[in-house]
């Protein structure tokens, strides 16, 4: 325990104490080649680290490793605060999941806490509901369920359900009715244990607990890429996921009202509860900040009652980055794998050098309208760019591409009118105008990918009075529109007018012009697309024209 101690106290003095934020002193990126190297082995990715092959590695969840990295004086590591949720999801559309009772002995029966102690000697906390401790909106006044197998049983019994002589559950017809159905072989759908040992593990044990109360399930581990394909294609019993939730706590709405479940959309578990939307709809349209906090409340409430998924831990985000680069962005939600970092980062002695950076994956798709993986954007978050960004010291919203907004209601609705930037441009060179933002929200608006759906549906309007003047107006009230409006990436209007199919783009692939300079996979952040090597790399480059980089 004093060891653990020590540790953490370690990592808290790094992340604390390595830099005061600022958002007026930046001017970067100074970076000039960024690697996103894909290192799928945990213990490759130690020793690339060691070695100084790989200089940042984000995502740290085996004790051992946190402990062997925190005793190398070469490795600088950071802690923060994680908006981080693992669940075990379920697929309530189809027979056995729909079946409330269930649902929740299936929670009962797994032990979160001896779980969470065991994998990560202290560096995550049993989850008890739907958001994240860090989230400012927090409900721990939930009903709980606590392990006991002989509760989970007396839970079926009491709603009819019994034992065959194998031991399977068999779950009653229906109200009134003696006959019996016996519970069918099912799949639990698993990353595998070389990409992801900590969540196999986490599959392998709930699963164990399920088959200790009747229910026949084994884990089926898969390709990261092949397991999300199956869940957008709703082909699934059950599956474990991490999700890295945001400042915001309507994601809810996103994850869990009925209108969101469909193909690729975030309602995985296919709940469709009249109470629920209810809630989550006066979550998603709330009016002010004291509306959005009781909403979030009773959501939160409300489904730990029908729980769609059954949430297992949250953890602390743990970085490991090399000593060889300085001038590492932490604050006590970001650790130093963060855009922050790449403004300032430079090697700390001697000539610039590429930056390495490790990816424990693929990037599934580099179509950023149908991307929906961290991997995904891990690649695409420094290629595209929103009006607004979040100070990553007080989660407040910053100005991005837009200089300035202001929020007032129209025609009972909330209008936004960003100033932008004068002088921004794309990565071809060419001026980025509101016309861009405009075409970007209508186009998302017309097609309805379903990443962007929630974040649009409401528009009513977008206008331009001039090329720096956006105002977009919507046909209802919420204390989210800013954020979901000001937070979507912007992409360049004369790249998007082609785009016929948004589902089979393929903009890493396909030039953007005949000099075959840069690819359709083009924006306004601080690095531009060079290539993607499959199982190899990701390889960017710095953006010459980024507005940060020529600040005054």
């Amino acid at each position: 325990m004093r060891r653990f101690s020590i540790l953490i106290g370690v990592i808290l003095c790094l992340s604390t104490a390595a830099f005061a934020f600022d958002a007026t002193t930046f001017k970067g990126p100074k970076v000039e080649d960024l690697y996103l190297v894909i290192v799928r082995d945990p213990d490759a990715q130690l020793l690339a680290l060691e070695k100084d092959e790989i200089h940042i590695l984000s995502d740290i969840a085996r004790p051992a490793d946190i402990e062997r990295l925190s005793q190398n004086s070469s490795v600088l590591m950071s802690l923060a605060k994680g908006f981080h949720g693992f669940f075990f999801g379920l697929n309530l559309r189809t027979f056995p999941w729909n079946r409330l009772e269930l649902r929740q002995a299936a929670w009962e029966a797994i032990p979160r806490e001896k779980l969470v102690r065991d994998l990560f000697a202290g560096y995550a906390e049993p989850l008890s509901t739907f958001l994240p401790p860090a989230s400012p909106y927090f409900e721990d006044d939930v009903v709980k369920y606590s392990h006991s197998f002989e509760k989970a049983k007396e839970r079926l019994g009491n709603a009819g359900w019994s034992w065959n002589n194998k031991g399977i559950l068999m779950a009653p017809a229906g109200e009134g009715s003696t006959e019996k159905i016996t519970l069918s072989p099912m799949k639990l759908l698993s990353p595998t244990a070389q990409v992801a040992p900590t969540t196999a593990e986490i599959a392998e044990r709930i699963a164990a607990s399920l088959r200790g109360i009747g229910v026949p399930i084994e884990v089926e581990p898969m390709d990261f890429s092949a397991m999300i394909a199956r869940l957008d294609e709703r082909n699934f019993d059950s599956y474990v996921m991490a999700w890295q939730m945001t400042r915001d706590p309507d994601s809810l709405f996103a994850f869990y009202h009925s209108s969101m479940d469909v193909k690729g959309g975030y309602n995985i578990p296919g709940i469709a509860e009249p109470r629920l939307d209810k809630v989550l709809a006066e979550l998603r349209w709330a009016p002010d900040e004291a509306s959005a906090r009781q909403a979030a409340s009773e959501s939160q409430k409300l489904l730990a009652e029908l729980v769609p998924v059954i949430p297992i831990y949250s953890r602390y985000f743990i970085t490991a980055a090399s000593s060889s680069w300085k001038g590492y962005v932490t604050t006590p939600y970001a650790t130093a794998d963060n855009t922050w970092s790449l403004f300032q980062l430079e090697p700390a002695s001697g000539a610039m050098k590429p930056l390495r950076w490790a990816l424990s994956d693929e990037p599934r798709s580099l179509n950023p309208l149908a991307a929906g993986s961290a991997y995904d954007w891990s690649v695409l978050g420094f290629i595209y760019d929103a009006l607004i960004t979040v100070d990553p010291e007080t989660l407040l919203d910053l100005p991005w591409i837009a200089e300035s907004w202001t929020i007032d209601t129209a025609d009972g609705g909330t209008r936004l009118t960003f100033h932008l930037k004068e002088g921004l441009i794309w990565q071809d060179g060419r001026p980025i105008t509101a016309g861009d933002s405009a075409y970007t929200i209508q186009y998302l608006r017309e097609h309805q990918p379903p990443r962007y759906y929630d974040s649009v549906r409401d528009v009513a309007s977008v206008e331009t009075p001039d090329d720096l003047t956006l105002v977009v107006t919507m046909n209802s009230t919420s204390y989210w529109h800013l954020h979901n409006i000001g937070g979507l990436p912007i992409f360049p209007r004369h790249v998007l007018e082609q785009v016929k199919d948004w589902r089979s783009w393929k903009p890493a692939e396909t030039w953007l012009d005949k000099d075959k300079k840069l690819t359709q996979l083009m924006g306004s952040g601080p690095f531009i697309f060079r290539e993607y090597r499959p199982g190899e790399y990701v390889h960017l480059t710095r953006n010459p024209a980024f507005w940060l980089l020529n600040s005054r």
